[in-house]
């Protein structure tokens, strides 16, 4: 038998890994001769390769593979899937993320035969199912936010703002007035910036008054002919209602500027008030968050946008249609903006998306929301003496709380609370946003945690606070029991390389 490749430490590829070892590369597992699958004699005679693909695009040089066994392989990956954190495994407060629970439910909907063996290409005469699906959750979508009409292409949140934006100026295009300016307060979702600069237009911030809100002054200061709209989010990224929404709506209104919604923070209002009964002339929707179905690094997601009716003819098209007979096909809105995804790649994440509507119900959806906003509210209330709200009223869905005070005593940041956190068994919460918040901490405990798991964050906080009295500098050097322990992120960001021995430099 060939002996197993010594790693780093002496120990064998093929040697059991516990607790936080170090995972080798399956590359360094590579045992010559192994294998972990093999390709069943067809009795059909080969076809030499250089007759099937021109020798112009053939690589003369042999690819290394690693060569491991079934059993080694399934190990390994099984390994590393354990060392990542995920909403499987606990409480993911991510603030503005919405990182909810994603119920086996909507997986077992998504994994219908009638569902995921349908071509993206294939007919409409043979895909009436799904065009039902598709149409369905368009209308269902437009009575949750109160608008006219959707588009599902959007492929996630950031593709829903771009649209949004591209659907904003063929409006004002149309209009024979494109304009320049979109304002965007200082308490917006962190992405409408570069969203509103790919789009073409102008920035201008608007800042918060001493609430946390939207300054009601600075913005109609800030009005002119020249600004084609105000990208908002509500509640805002401090987790607190805009509760001038309705003077807001109508000062960008009677300058002629169009309303867009945000819907990162969705969670908070659904069934209690709608975005359209508020004055919004666009909205973007995040099924990943709002809707329960899987983020997963930049995609899946979803990023719907729904519209008034005097801007649902500008949607991207071809968009699923019901027809005056009952059945479905592909049509374009007459100025629509083209596409803005080549397929309804994604159609997995809205399937599943309607089932967890559906099974809520309209009820069900209100104390999705109603659940969410008694969570960060007591969350809120349970940290005040240790970490202080940001604002301190009644907030939404997320409470944006500071470190500022154990910075003040102790040293401790609110990066330091974040990264112990995780040795606490919890993922961290958002940090540093919004800007606007001195050593922020952003919790969002979504209503699919259980008062229990919010107890056990808040003595986990509690603990960490004890440890910035006690020892300080453990924290600044935390997390130091998992897999990977504190890294230069900024560092990292500027300096990446990308190898599989990038540990060791």
């Amino acid at each position: 038998m060939m002996a197993a490749k010594a790693l780093p430490g002496g120990r064998a590829a093929s040697a059991p890994l516990l607790g936080h070892d170090i995972e080798p590369t399956i590359f360094e597992m590579s045992v010559a001769g192994r294998a972990a699958y093999q390709l069943r004699t067809t009795g059909v005679a080969a076809t030499p390769l250089n007759e099937l693909v021109p020798s112009t695009h053939l690589n003369p040089d042999v690819v290394p593979l690693a060569e491991v066994s079934e059993r080694d392989l399934v190990a390994h990956f099984t390994r590393l899937s354990h060392r990542q954190f995920s909403v499987d495994l606990g409480a993911y407060p991510l603030g503005s993320c919405t990182m909810k629970y994603n119920p086996k439910f909507c997986d077992a909907v998504a994994a219908d035969p009638g569902l995921n063996s349908v071509h993206p290409g294939a007919p409409a005469e043979l895909t009436q199912g799904w065009l039902d699906l598709l149409v369905t959750l368009e209308e269902t979508l437009c009575v949750i936010t109160g608008m006219s009409a959707a588009t599902l292409q959007p492929s996630a949140g950031a593709a829903g703002e771009l649209t949004g934006l591209l659907l904003m100026r063929a409006f004002h295009t149309a209009n024979g007035d494109p304009r320049r300016r979109v304002l965007i307060p200082d308490s917006a979702h962190g992405t409408n910036p570069a969203s509103v600069t790919l789009g073409g237009y102008e920035v201008t911030t608007i800042s918060s008054n001493d609430r946390g809100l939207v300054d009601l002054d600075a913005l109609k200061a800030a009005l002119g002919p020249d600004v084609a709209g105000i990208m908002l989010t509500n509640p805002n990224t401090v987790g607190l209602f805009e509760e001038e929404i309705t003077e807001i709506a109508t000062a960008v209104h009677d300058v002629g500027g169009l309303l867009y919604y945000d819907g990162a923070n969705l969670n908070a209002i659904l069934g209690v008030v709608r975005p359209g009964d508020m004055g919004f002339d666009i909205v973007h929707m995040n099924l990943h968050k709002t809707f329960a179905t899987p983020h997963g690094g930049g995609g899946p997601g979803a990023g719907p946008v729904a519209v008034s009716s005097r801007l649902a003819e500008f949607l991207p098209g071809p968009k699923a249609t019901r027809l005056a007979d009952g059945t479905f096909d592909w049509t374009t809105p007459a100025r629509s903006i083209g596409r803005v995804h080549g397929w309804h790649g994604n159609a997995m994440v809205l399937a599943r998306a309607l089932a967890y509507i559906d099974v809520h119900g309209g009820d069900g959806l209100t104390r999705v929301a109603q659940h969410a906003v008694l969570n960060a509210n007591w969350l809120r209330k349970r940290l005040s003496a240790t970490l202080p709200a940001a604002y301190d009223r009644t907030c939404m869905h997320e409470c944006v709380l500071t470190a500022a005070p154990l910075k003040a005593k102790y040293g401790v940041r609110g990066l330091d609370v974040a990264k112990a956190l995780l040795e606490e068994g919890f993922h961290s919460p958002t940090v540093y946003f919004p800007l606007i918040v001195d050593e922020a901490l952003m919790f969002e405990p979504t209503e699919t945690e259980s008062l229990q798991t919010l107890e056990s964050l808040a003595e986990a906080i509690e603990r960490i606070e004890r440890r910035a009295a006690s020892d300080p500098e453990s924290l600044h050097r935390a997390p130091q029991t998992t897999p990977v322990s504190r890294v230069d992120e900024a560092r990292a960001a500027r300096h990446l390389v990308a190898t599989e021995d990038a540990a060791q430099r």
